[in-house]
């Protein structure tokens, strides 16, 4: 009996067990259990459905109507999910809208009288901002740091980052977010608002948090790894397309950039938390275009309507936009490879000096920051305004202080504008719309647009990796745009057409840094689309992001996949390394110690059995009076007697042979999402095989009766090859076939 294997081989399971490593030596243990070189630690996740004799009987115990009860409550959880990640987006971007925007009324309003004091305040409201961001990081919650997108990744494939999903992650997103990202540094809110979308599903998984006293056992529903991976990834979809205001983009980017596996059931409820954000951004939006939000009705989420635009292109164009995909694949690569190397820098030696140090080095980057985005403006020349098309609705010059296109700053004359502070001094989701605006030819000067991609560039690798949440979409638009607009002047000037516009190559520009630095390609491709409103330039994308890609991929990974490898992040690619199909399962299995049983001079497997299992989960309280522990007497008898783990015990672990190929046991592990996988000796016995039509369980019912007919036709059939020598040879051929097939 399977108690009776426990009971006699349990003496020597503890044995080995005081022999395991321990998980914080940081070495890998029986568990795959791993220690990062921070101090971190990353665990696997179990996604497998553990089909023990507890988890058949509860499943037995269950009517339809406790199976509704779940996919109604998979179905709500779904809906907070949207609505959650709907308001925190909402709140974020009305913050940050209007704490830029005072900082550029105040501003103005200063250099009005003074251009001096206008600096040392615009230094100071940003120093003052970002250093909220960062104290919040480093004293509260470390896991903000950063995009998250390459924990979240991890998670969904299949590892457990210690801290990436608190609740005081969470806050320290959102606070960290807004402080960062109003201070005017080279970073994003975007990345941070998929972590963000990722810690309230993980949340509502666990019914709230207990630390904080904010937990509730109605919400405890999903107890499994599976189910909170789901809702996970509803969380991260939603985050996009709370970000892009992209519901259909969130989506596939959930699909192709962060799980490392799919289900046709998964993507119904991704698609509905996607439709409930949108739903809750734009009700949001329309609620603040009265006037309700302060600044926030002049920004606001990124939308940039180029519908207007340019129309058509022709066969000539194709050459320079080829050309904008080969630029976008070298720059993002080389971006990737610097940010790999400053931020490996960072945690290697900078970081490990303390939380002063990084709050003195994003301080140090503020005020860099502030100071060329102030100055550089000032050695530019003022132009005269143009002659603006009145049905566009833009004016120039601005307004002091106001949003949009012909920003005024540091200008003799009243029709002058400066184009370089038109880039620095609107917000990045501004300062992109009028990189993409039409008709608005010869807006940007060559040397403006070359300055600010330099420095732009430069800020944006510098900052990536400071102790603060950091995206990278946003700033990778910045950049592509700005030598896309270049790009479209050339392009203007060559074949001088009037149809022609400067947006639509700034466009391009975007999506072609964001396909050599992330590699992305489907979603990305949706999210331009929808961002931008115009369905025509679709395949123009769709080939700078090919191109791009392509030439990216040439010199190194994707953005995500270093900066994963870096933090230890053990990901499992979809594609196994080249080595793999050299080795087998048993030369991958190393010096791993597993606990087996021998009887009769063979190894049986018995089951799996995780040491993780709570204490709730095998024993019942012992009273209802709140006995403790130290109450119990327990005789000596007591204390040698076992406990029967076989309801708890995996009797069907999934098992390979030996001398299976590393690459196929690789394809399994990830497709399936395992944690363990037994490599046993080459079986010898086989009871039977199963085929697609076995597992067709509707047709089986169907052809039960012509099942029984055929087992009688060939009884009756072997019987007279009994006497047939001739027919029995027929039928052994056919046998023969048919088991080769």
């Amino acid at each position: 009996m399977l108690s009776n294997h426990l009971h006699n081989g349990l003496e020597t399971a503890r044995l080995v067990w005081s022999r395991l490593p321990n998980s914080e030596d940081g070495d890998f243990d029986a568990v795959g259990i791993s220690g990062k070189s921070d101090g971190g630690r990353t665990e696997s996740l179990d996604y497998e459905v553990i089909e023990n004799f507890a988890y058949r009987e509860e499943q037995a115990n269950r009517g339809r109507l406790f199976v509704m009860y779940q996919v109604a409550v998979k179905w709500f959880f779904a809906l907070l999910i949207g609505i959650g990640t709907g308001l925190a987006a909402v709140f974020i971007n009305i913050s940050v809208e209007n704490f830029a925007g005072w900082k550029f009324s105040l501003t103005f309003a200063i250099i009005q009288k003074s251009y001096l004091a206008g600096f040392v305040v615009y230094i100071l409201f940003n120093l003052l901002l970002v250093l909220s961001s960062v104290y919040i990081v480093t004293q509260f919650a470390p896991a903000a740091a950063g995009s998250g997108i390459p924990e979240i990744k991890g998670y969904l494939n299949g590892v457990d980052i210690h801290g990436i999903l608190f609740f005081r992650t969470l806050i320290g997103k959102i606070f960290g977010s807004i402080g960062s990202v109003g201070g005017g540094l080279a970073l994003g809110k975007e990345g941070p608002l998929v972590h963000t979308g990722a810690c309230i599903a993980s949340l509502l998984g666990q019914g709230g948090t207990t630390k904080y006293h904010l937990s509730s056992r109605w919400l405890q529903v999903f107890r499994t790894d599976r189910d909170r991976r789901d809702l996970v990834t509803c969380g991260c979809a939603a985050g996009v397309a709370a970000a892009f205001r992209a519901p259909v983009g969130g989506v596939l980017f959930a699909l192709e950039e962060v799980t490392s596996w799919w289900r046709s059931q998964l993507m119904w409820r991704v698609f509905f938390t996607s439709a409930i954000v949108a739903v809750v951004v734009r009700t949001a939006m329309g609620w603040c275009k009265s006037g309700n939000c302060g600044h926030f009705g002049s920004g606001g989420f990124i939308i940039w309507d180029i519908s207007g635009g340019q129309e058509d292109y022709s066969f000539q164009e194709l050459l320079p936009m080829a050309v904008i995909g080969i630029i976008g694949g070298l720059l993002g690569a080389l971006f990737n490879q610097l940010t790999l190397y400053l931020t490996s820098w960072r945690r290697n030696y900078l970081h490990k000096k303390g939380n002063r140090v990084k709050i003195i080095e994003a301080c140090a980057i503020s005020i860099l920051t502030s100071t060329i985005s102030f100055g550089l403006p000032l050695l530019r020349t003022c132009t005269p305004c143009p002659e603006v098309d009145p049905a566009s609705g833009i004016e120039c010059p601005r307004s002091p202080g106001m949003y949009g296109n012909y920003v005024k700053f540091y200008c003799s004359k009243d029709q002058e504008y400066n184009d370089l502070a038109t880039i620095f001094f609107n917000t990045q989701d501004d300062a992109i719309r009028n990189l993409f605006s039409a008709k608005t030819l010869h807006e940007f000067s060559a040397q403006s647009l070359l300055t600010f991609l330099v420095m732009f560039y430069t800020l944006a690798v510098v900052t990536f990796g400071s102790a603060v949440p950091a995206g990278q979409f946003v700033p990778g638009i910045m950049i592509g745009s700005t030598y896309g607009r270049l790009v479209g002047m050339f392009v203007v000037n060559f074949y001088q057409k009037l149809n022609i516009e400067e947006g639509t190559y700034a466009l391009l520009g975007a999506a072609s840094f964001l396909g050599g630095s992330m590699r992305m390609t489907v979603s990305l491709c949706v999210i331009m689309v929808e961002i931008t409103n115009n369905l025509k330039l679709l395949p123009l994308i769709m080939l700078v992001l090919l191109i791009s890609k392509a030439v990216g991929d040439a010199f190194n990974e994707g953005l995500y996949e270093e900066q994963a490898r870096l933090r230890g992040i053990p990901l499992l690619e979809s594609k196994p390394k080249y080595e793999m199909r050299k080795m087998t399962a048993k030369e991958a299995c190393g010096n791993r110690k597993v606990i087996d049983h021998t009887r009769g001079g063979g190894t049986l497997v018995i089951g799996l059995m995780l040491r993780r299992h709570s204490f709730s989960e095998f024993v019942k309280p012992v009273s209802s009076r709140g006995l403790s522990i130290e109450d119990i007497h327990l005789s000596s008898d007591d204390l040698e007697m076992y406990i029967d783990l076989a309801p708890f015990l995996n009797p069907s672990p999934y098992v390979v042979p030996e001398d299976m190929s590393l690459t196929k046991v690789y394809n399994l592990f990830r497709q399936l999402g395992l944690r363990h996988i037994f490599v046993v000796p080459h079986a010898s016995r086989i009871i039977g095989l199963i085929t697609r039509k076995d597992l067709l369980i509707e047709e089986l019912s169907i052809s039960g009766f012509n099942r029984k007919t055929q087992r009688r036709d060939k009884r009756t059939t072997r019987s007279a090859a009994a006497e047939d020598p001739l027919l029995d040879g027929l039928l052994h051929d056919n046998n023969s076939s048919s088991r080769s097939s």
